[in-house]
């Protein structure tokens, strides 16, 4: 039976009250590997704001009348709606596609360390504020489970499909360099060349979904390269860690994984107007600290090599009514 795939972005940085875009996903088709097919809902990360009125990348045509309809009480500004959320611990995978100078740029080396040093954190503990129709919870918790790379096996210009089919590439024999973990995240990280057709840089810089990979339902995402577009999907040009790339990468990342986490097949917890915990934060960041560099922070990670400090955007916490928030 053909499956539907789902996805959620991380829009640009134009915040202001989301219009929701509808697009449509054509067939994926990997030699037996993918089975999605069909329309679904898409949520990404907005570009920064600038009053425009970008909205979320939503092929499905889902809309806020819809979402409000089939929401339940609550007074968190939060509804749940019946579908799963990822407990135990999140693995977490990158895919870096395209035309990356491994070992040279130092991007994937800042990156591994923040997927290292997230799990556990009071940033990411937010998100244990979530549960299932069994009051299971996240927990909260993420595993960095390893990485590979692909050069370009879908050309530079990236259709929601083909990000799919990077995805089973990496996971599907003969490459098969990364397993098939339906309790984990793949996010497909591009280098600078490598465009989104159906938005990067114009309506999100960042989305996640989920769809049927080797007969397992699958989470994955994109994640652009701020390079590409720095005024629209980088919160600011020095950054903590001195690679404005990885520090805007994990800054979306951030969003998508909260996301995923709390809303991986996009029917468990979103608002009236579609948007999911990450969204109703988007590009705020609450209190910051300023390094002698003049680059911004708000959280420190810590892990076995040290301490990192990253901006990362808020996230809303279910609980106390509802608010946006760096800690739990």
């Amino acid at each position: 039976m053909t499956k539907q795939a789902s996805v959620s972005s991380v829009a640009i940085k134009f915040l202001g009250s989301a219009a929701i875009a509808v697009l449509m996903t054509g067939a994926f088709g990997l030699a037996g590997a993918v089975q999605a097919a069909d329309v679904r809902h898409q949520e990404g990360e907005h570009l920064k704001p600038t009053g425009k009125g970008f909205g979320e990348h939503d092929p499905t045509g889902l809309t806020a009348e819809h979402a409000a309809k089939f929401a339940p009480n609550s007074t968190n500004g939060i509804f749940y709606h019946g579908g799963p959320v990822m407990s135990g611990t999140v693995n977490l995978y990158y895919i870096c596609y395209g035309a990356w100078n491994f070992p040279n740029d130092p991007t994937q080396a800042i990156l591994n360390t923040f997927g290292n040093s997230i799990g556990g954190t009071p940033y990411f503990g937010i998100n244990t504020t979530y549960y299932d129709a069994t009051n299971t919870a996240v927990s909260g918790l993420v595993h960095f489970a390893g990485s590979t790379t692909d050069p370009g096996s879908q050309t530079s210009a990236l259709t929601d499909a083909a990000v799919q089919n990077i995805v089973a590439n990496a996971l599907t024999k003969p490459s098969g360099a990364l397993p098939t973990d339906p309790n984990g995240v793949y996010f497909v990280l591009t280098s600078k060349e490598v465009t989104e057709t159906s938005g990067f840089c114009t309506q999100y810089c960042a989305w996640h979904t989920s769809g049927t990979i080797n007969n397992h339902n699958i989470k994955y995402g994109f994640v652009g390269n701020p390079l590409q577009c720095p005024s629209a999907c980088s919160a600011q040009t020095t950054t903590p860690n001195g690679n404005l790339a990885a520090d805007a990468m994990a800054n979306l990342i951030a969003h998508e994984l909260a996301e995923s986490a709390t809303d991986p097949d996009l029917n468990a917890w979103f608002d009236r107007r579609g948007q999911e915990n990450a969204d109703k934060c988007a590009w705020t960041f609450g209190t910051t600290q300023t390094l002698s560099s003049g680059a911004k922070y708000n959280v420190t990670f810590r892990n076995s090599s040290g301490t990192t400090n990253w901006l990362l955007q808020r996230n809303w916490i279910n609980a106390g009514g509802g608010f946006c928030t760096l800690t739990k």
